[in-house]
């Protein structure tokens, strides 16, 4: 399965476990995008490993989401007589920024890799 707007990062321990972090900020029309890569992998990861639980209580998986809306406004900056001037050049516009972080066993973590084309 192909992912839009998740990169994953992973780090893993001697006994074969791993956590696979993403971070994506994407302007408000790019939203459902970033969303349906989310849904995706977490729908993927419950269809073939169960519900999420903690690996310290036997589960296979766990995950833990994180988001955030950043408002900025953007500003026209003209140079002129030895100095810049800033004007607003219109109404303020928000990113959202989402985190998901993915922690399972070596099995899980294989068959994310495979199921994601994970490096």
């Amino acid at each position: 399965m192909k992912l839009h707007y998740l990169e994953f990062d992973f780090s893993g321990d001697e006994e074969g476990q791993g956590s696979f972090d993403a971070l994506a900020s994407v302007a408000p029309a790019r939203l459902a995008g970033l969303q349906a890569d989310v849904v995706r992998v977490l729908d993927w990861a419950e269809r073939a490993f169960g519900p999420a639980a903690a690996l310290e209580e036997g589960g296979e998986w766990d995950y833990e989401l994180q988001g955030a809306r950043e408002t900025s406004t953007p500003l026209r900056v003209q140079y002129g007589s030895g100095a810049l001037e800033l004007h607003d050049a219109g109404p303020a516009v928000g990113r959202i920024t989402l985190g998901l972080t993915l922690v399972g066993t070596a099995a899980f973590c294989e068959a994310l890799r495979q199921a994601f084309g994970l490096d």
